[in-house]
């Protein structure tokens, strides 16, 4: 794998009005944005449905993890750093890994740029609709459980279901620390899982969304050490199906490039350099870009 150092710092540009996704006589160069790893689920379901698509996968982790920032600070973060990637990558399509930046950025990536952004919501009605038991949860961080956006879907889409919000204040940390070769001691993610499991009248919990795009990195360990069984909700399949769709028949390559950019300088652990090649990940550029 190549390791580099690379500056930002690249002019800006004027934005325009988002636009529909044109048609291309090439494969078309996606970029997708987390604030950290959580983004390489949906990048790895792209991959299976547009293997021969050119990735870039860009983790601001200099500003990890988005629930610490306040709203406003939050969308000026991701505007900013989107100015630059757009401008550096030129993409066909963005897609925003993350919750968090989703329910509250989009609107304002859409206004500012002419390109198709794809964004990730919680995903309550798959949730509802793979529910026997009528018990479902929802396990977000806790910025995403803040969200007016996020009670706003469970009103609309919950119908009979009984819906529990699980705000989940270290799994997203847990899931860094994974990939990064350290990983969480079981007893702790079962702390954080541990409200998601609910018994009422005979009934329990049979369906729990996974409403943070970091928490599918550690589905394995849930199902070991769940209470019971239950189906465990990825929203990564369902957009990278949208994507699929908006890029519609454009020509594709046998297999796509596929690149990561770091926003921070700092040093990649070798167990996390060996986790993104094993993602197909073989080039990863550190860019300084700090929080101000």
């Amino acid at each position: 794998m190549t390791v580099r150092r690379l500056d930002m710092g690249v002019d800006l540009f004027a934005g325009l009005a988002n636009a529909a996704m044109p048609r291309l006589e090439r494969a078309p160069k996606i970029l997708v944005f987390d604030s950290g790893l959580g983004g390489l689920t949906v990048l790895a379901a792209l991959d299976v449905a547009l293997p021969g698509a050119d990735y870039v996968y860009a983790a601001d982790d200099a500003a990890f993890p988005y629930g610490s920032l306040d709203d406003q600070r939050l969308v000026a973060r991701v505007v900013a750093v989107m100015e630059r990637l757009i401008a550096r990558e030129t993409p066909d399509l963005v897609v925003v890994a993350c919750n968090t930046a989703s329910t509250l950025a989009l609107p304002a990536l859409r206004t500012r740029f002419a390109l198709p952004f794809v964004g990730t919501v919680p995903a309550v009605k798959p949730a509802v609709a793979a529910t026997k038991s009528g018990l479902v949860t929802i396990l977000a961080t806790a910025g995403t459980v803040r969200r007016e956006h996020t009670r706003a879907m469970i009103d609309a889409f919950a119908g009979e279901a009984e819906v529990t919000l699980v705000g989940a204040p270290n799994l997203a940390g847990y899931a860094e620390a994974e990939l990064r070769g350290s990983p969480a001691e079981d007893a702790e993610l079962a702390a954080e899982i541990a409200p998601c499991f609910v018994e009422r009248d005979g009934r329990r919990t049979d369906a729990v969304a996974l409403a943070c795009t970091h928490f599918p990195l550690l589905m394995d360990r849930f199902r070991s050490i769940a209470p019971w069984e239950v189906k465990w909700i990825d929203p990564a399949p369902a957009v990278a199906r949208r994507v699929a769709a908006l890029v519609g028949d454009a020509p594709m390559g046998e297999h796509g490039a596929q690149r990561a950019l770091f926003t921070s300088d700092r040093a990649l652990p070798k167990a996390l350099v060996e986790a993104l090649a094993a993602r197909g990940v073989t080039e990863v550029e550190r860019c300084l870009f700090a929080l101000d």
